[in-house]
């Protein structure tokens, strides 16, 4: 498979860049900064350099053209304040999906956050971030021409992973480490069948392909 990763030099997507790359597919990785570029090479990924918060759909489109698989793991990071949830967790999310409808990729997986809800309420920069996600995630829930799947981790901790999760449509708050995510992601990319769920997921009793396999078709 080919596959396209926007946010390609986060955490997560660095891990799952090396797990995508070690099993035989094709990864390319969108970052803003060409000094990222070495990163994602070691990390066996081809590096695509493209701001996507001043791309228009058509450039985003272009770098998607003839990819199997587009998987939204961007993030305008901790350190950030209101204005770039806004312009990297909503809109950039948003403009990543519309271009892979626009270049017919089908297949769609979005790292979202436990609590996002369009509706949250609330003033500080965090309130804003579950906001901001939440609109992403109705907005590509809405669109027909993707087989979306939508993954909201716990708190993200940089623990060496289990390989053991709990993956439902509810699952409680918990901890996740970013390894574990990462494998979850390189599942749910080749398991089409849970295309149209919103999916919580924190560190559990069940294995990472047998966790997947259980909610594929639910």
């Amino acid at each position: 498979m080919r596959i396209v990763i926007a946010g390609g030099h986060g955490q997560i997507a660095l891990r799952l860049e090396r797990l995508l790359s070690a099993r035989g597919d094709e990864v390319a990785g969108i970052i803003r900064r060409a000094e990222q570029g070495d990163d994602l090479r070691e990390a066996g990924a081809e590096p695509v350099l493209l701001d996507l918060e001043s791309a228009s759909v058509e450039e985003v489109a272009a770098h998607l053209q003839g990819a199997d698989a587009a998987v939204f793991a961007a993030g305008a990071g901790p350190g950030s304040g209101a204005g770039r949830k806004e312009t990297v967790d909503k809109d950039a999310a948003i403009l990543f999906a519309d271009a892979a409808v626009r270049a017919g990729v089908r297949r769609y997986v979005a790292v979202s956050s436990m609590g996002a809800d369009a509706g949250h309420e609330g003033r500080e920069v965090f309130d804003v971030y579950l906001r901001a996600k939440g609109e992403a995630d109705r907005h590509v829930s809405g669109l027909d021409a993707l087989a979306w799947t939508i993954l909201r981790p716990g708190m993200l901790t940089n623990d060496a992973g289990t390989g053991l999760v709990r993956l439902e449509a509810r699952t409680g708050r918990g901890p996740i480490p970013r390894d574990d995510v990462a494998a979850v992601l390189a599942e749910l990319v080749d398991t089409p069948a849970t295309a149209g769920l919103t999916l919580e997921l924190i560190s559990g009793s069940a294995p990472v392909a047998v966790a997947v396999k259980s909610v594929a078709g639910n």
